[in-house]
């Protein structure tokens, strides 16, 4: 019966989050975060786009975790949550909006995010999709929403 009773204390005391006396988290303890990002891009066309033409914005995500790595020097795996969106041109602007919902263990919250985007318009005319102009950003930083919230990001991007 002893044994039994330890083991559901150890059982416990594992899915218990890492707090300490105060109950305030351990730091360099893993705490789960999972919230949402909404990444609308406001899109101003240079110029015309062939007719029909569609544009795409493929956004991903993943933890800001400076110095990670495992014992042989590579990077270690790191979650990445990813999210397109499509719309049509109208005349010389585009809205492209994705909402990213993500559930993370960290233990390096207050370095938030990165986040990278990629925004390419295309072509429909011949039987093949063809990227007629693109347009990319990598390693924004990004905070984390605050708990049960959600952040929303704007980005005006000219293709």
């Amino acid at each position: 019966m002893l044994r039994a009773r330890s083991l559901v204390t150890v059982l416990l005391a594992i899915s218990a989050p890492a707090v300490g006396w105060a109950g305030l988290p351990i730091p360099g303890s893993p705490l789960a975060v999972g919230r949402a990002y909404v990444i609308r891009f406001n899109l101003n066309v240079a110029s015309a786009l062939p007719a029909g033409a569609t544009v795409t914005c493929r956004v991903r995500v993943v933890p800001n975790l400076p110095g990670q790595g495992n014992a042989s020097g590579q990077p270690a795996a790191v979650p990445v949550e990813e999210a397109t969106g499509v719309t049509e041109v109208n005349g010389s602007t585009a809205f492209c909006a994705v909402e990213i919902p993500f559930s993370w263990m960290s233990s390096n919250t207050p370095s938030g995010a990165v986040l990278s985007y990629e925004i390419e318009a295309v072509s429909v005319a011949s039987s093949v999709p063809v990227v007629v102009r693109s347009s990319a950003q990598q390693g924004l930083a990004v905070a984390y929403p605050g708990i049960g919230q959600t952040v929303n990001l704007s980005y005006d991007v000219t293709i």
